[in-house]
């Protein structure tokens, strides 16, 4: 034993040296740093074949899809983050491209990381081409991260108390969707708009606070709920999220549940009504509009579509019926609705629907009971369509 730990000193000793010739060529490396990596010392933050690790109550769905060459800097990183190490050399040997994808999976999995802003910096071995080191940018200081993360789930909690366990999981996750667009405003200038702060305690975000909010969620309740980037078809870069249940995965698209996202309108006001086309929804429907990224980590498949928001609300039309649509319109205006929204399940059908409704004016009947109800001569209709998800709503106030 003795001359073990004599030889080891002797190599240590040996890599100090080889440190220090290398110093000015190699950034941020240090004697613990190579003793790890050259196998003399324990990387305290990983060990292969552990299975025991810290993942913050939440399933990584990004860790557990990524290939195991990645366990070791996931996890490293990880719990220097959650450490509040926003500064630190890396054990791990990794090249700087899988740094970054086990960097953004982190995120992907963990939205309480909250402090962590848009940016980071890695320093990498002029030598080997592996990561040295890494500094976040951060939105929070360490001294106010305690009461920031206290005011965090105090106001997720607040969503939560909005639901009730005898619900239904798709009741709760349909409550947090509404919730969040009900209280957050879509502002691409909003500050910290890449972390959940943005949305649950400044109320202004884009569609990255909306879906790590929406995440962050959904994990307090303990379901199952991923992070997705992509794009927008014909647009630019965009985040929505991935939710199961039982046993079966639906897009969410919180941010395009906006009413600010809504379809064309007819007088320019714009429909003011939540949009539930990007709740539950399937592959099928969702990629007509948005396209996820395609790396390392692929996404499971989005094929039921049991929680249709318009199947289960009597909103869905299989074929066109006039005199079915006719008598929903004018039940809508006489139960003193404030609009009327209607999917239709084949484009003919569709198609038949908006030259009926707005060429010849089928809800005009709808309009008369108005006029009639409240005293006018007059009428103004706000309606929207949406071709991809061929969904029709006439806003009567």
């Amino acid at each position: 034993m003795g001359k073990l730990i004599r030889r080891t000193l002797a190599i240590l000793i040996v890599i100090a040296l080889f440190v220090g010739v290398l110093f000015a060529v190699v950034p941020r490396t240090t004697v613990k740093q190579m003793a790890v990596r050259s196998g003399l010392m324990e990387n305290t933050y990983y060990q292969e074949g552990d299975t025991e690790w810290d993942n913050g109550g939440v399933e990584e769905y990004y860790f557990n899809q990524l290939p195991s060459s990645y366990n070791e800097i996931y996890r490293e990183l990880y719990s220097r983050l959650s450490a509040g190490e926003d500064s630190a050399q890396i054990y791990a040997q990794v090249s700087v491209d899988d740094f970054w994808t086990a960097y953004y999976s982190v995120l992907a999995d963990h939205p309480e990381l909250f402090w962590i802003g848009s940016s980071a910096q890695v320093q990498s071995n002029a030598v080997t081409g592996l990561v040295a080191g890494y500094t976040i940018e951060s939105t929070v200081p360490e001294n106010e991260r305690a009461t920031t993360r206290g005011m965090l789930e105090a106001a997720a909690d607040e969503c939560i108390r909005q639901t009730d366990e005898t619900w239904s999981d798709y009741g709760r996750i349909k409550s947090v969707y509404e919730y969040l667009i009900n209280t957050v405003e879509y502002n691409a200038d909003a500050p910290d708009n890449q972390c959940i702060q943005s949305a649950l305690l400044n109320h202004q975000s884009v569609c990255a606070g909306y879906s790590k909010a929406f995440q962050y969620i959904c994990h307090r309740m303990g379901y199952f709920c991923t992070y997705v980037t992509g794009k927008i078809i014909g647009g630019g870069d965009h985040a929505w999220n991935i939710v199961r249940i039982d046993g079966n995965y639906y897009h969410v698209d919180v941010t395009w549940g906006d009413p600010v996202f809504a379809g064309t309108v007819e007088d320019g006001n714009g429909i003011t009504l939540m949009n539930y086309n990007y709740l539950c929804c399937t592959d099928s429907e969702i990629r007509t509009t948005h396209t996820p990224d395609e790396g390392v980590v692929s996404f499971p498949s989005c094929t039921d579509d049991s929680y249709n928001y318009y199947k289960i609300n009597g909103m869905y039309y299989d074929t066109w019926d006039k005199g079915v649509i006719y008598d929903a319109l004018m039940a809508s205006v006489q139960n003193g609705e404030s609009a009327i929204v209607m999917k239709f399940g084949t484009q003919e059908a569709y198609e038949t629907a908006k030259y009926e409704l707005f060429t010849n004016r089928l809800y005009y009947d709808a309009d008369q009971y108005l006029m009639r109800e409240s005293g006018v001569t007059s009428w103004n209709n706000r309606y929207s369509t949406d071709d991809e998800f061929r969904v029709i709503t006439i806003q009567w106030k």
